[in-house]
């Protein structure tokens, strides 16, 4: 975190806020520093537990880091992208549709969009342990500050999360921590990454239909994206899709597949897309620090049916649990069909879908 003796880094300019008005979704906020006591964990556990049934997206706000750290982090993670050269980020190329999982650069161009237009984006990713991989030279003195930040992410900020969750469910606070670990990548391959989006041509836009990232579920447990100005962001909501707020120095919390196949779809993964900036900020970039949790590799992707509330309600498993895949069966199918599969027109008005070990997993146009 932000010292004295911390290594220089070229600061990232932020856009400026959009002026425009837009449709925004009403998201819950999530005040971490109520959970130091039991009354506070009960009363926000009832709070996530609406929040989750309402959208599946919350803003989470005083997590105990500072705007200055934030922006610190902010600052670091141009560093991959704007002071690595092409040839280098070629030798810490990630073929995630050969691999299955994420660990340095994801191209521009990687991903199909639609139409034949290939995305243009591209993300750094590292793993829990930021040292069990090699990475560009311009990034190396900033490896023990990511390291930091990613623990920090993981035990304050999706640890108490989890628990909130667990104690939303009526189960004992540590069930869903205990299943998500700190650990190396073949017993926990959850990630951190930075990511830029470049604005795609205007030709490129009318073939989207100025859709940069189609809607989607992720497919880790829970997603902790931190809150920048480019609004670009939107939630698919009973009243069609709307725009995520940036609100300073908070967090955007999403469930994915992996809390709604635990929950057996009790919770649902929300379903998100990126889309071209309003008027006032097209032409920047958008940059994201984002830590993406996955339960551990070996944990089957079954109902906790030790929940009274689980065995209460009307479930809607996403499969038969006799089949039901690992948290690493899932990953490494979702990463390597993602941007590469042949989509299937979907039942669904405006869906395309695929099969994922049989499951199906549907894009939204």
């Amino acid at each position: 975190m932000p010292s004295l003796t911390l290594p220089p880094v070229p600061h990232y300019q932020e856009p400026p806020p959009t002026q425009q008005e837009l449709p925004y979704a009403d998201l819950a906020v999530i005040d971490l520093a109520k959970a130091g006591t039991p009354d506070g964990r009960a009363q926000l556990a009832a709070e996530v537990k609406n929040a989750l049934l309402t959208h599946g997206f919350f803003y989470v706000i005083n997590h105990g880091l500072s705007q200055a750290q934030n922006e610190r982090m902010f600052d670091i993670s141009d560093v991959p992208m704007s002071l690595v050269g092409d040839e280098e980020k070629q030798a810490f190329l990630n073929r995630s549709h050969e691999t299955g999982k994420y660990q340095g650069y994801k191209p521009r161009q990687y991903w199909h969009l639609d139409a034949g237009v290939r995305d243009q984006q591209e993300h750094y990713t590292f793993n829990q342990q930021v040292n069990s991989a090699k990475h560009p030279e311009a990034v190396i003195p900033y490896l023990p500050e990511i390291q930091e930040f990613i623990k920090y992410n993981h035990f304050n900020i999706l640890h108490p999360l989890l628990r909130l969750i667990a104690l939303g469910l009526e189960l004992p606070e540590e069930t869903l921590v205990n299943l998500h670990g700190f650990d190396d990548s073949e017993h926990n391959a959850s990630f951190f990454r930075f990511q830029k989006y470049h604005p795609l041509t205007e030709a490129d836009e009318l073939k989207t239909k100025n859709v940069w990232l189609k809607g989607h579920k992720d497919h880790v447990s829970v997603t902790l994206l931190w809150s920048q100005p480019v609004a670009a962001l939107q939630i698919l909501t009973d009243d069609g899709w709307r725009w995520i707020r940036h609100v300073e120095n908070a967090l955007v919390v999403n469930v994915g597949d992996g809390l709604e196949f635990l929950t057996g779809g009790f919770y649902k993964g929300t379903i998100h897309r990126v889309v071209q900036p309003p008027i006032d900020q097209r032409g920047y970039t958008r940059q994201s620090v984002i830590y993406f949790s996955y339960a551990n590799e070996d944990v089957k992707l079954v109902p906790l049916m030790g929940s009274p509330v689980l065995q209460k309600a009307e479930l809607e498993p996403r499969c038969d649990p006799a089949v039901a895949p690992t948290t690493k069966e899932w990953r490494m199918g979702r990463i390597s069909s993602f941007g590469a599969a042949e989509l299937r027109q979907g039942k669904e008005k405006n869906t395309e879908e695929e099969d994922v070990h049989g499951i199906v997993v549907k894009h939204y146009n």
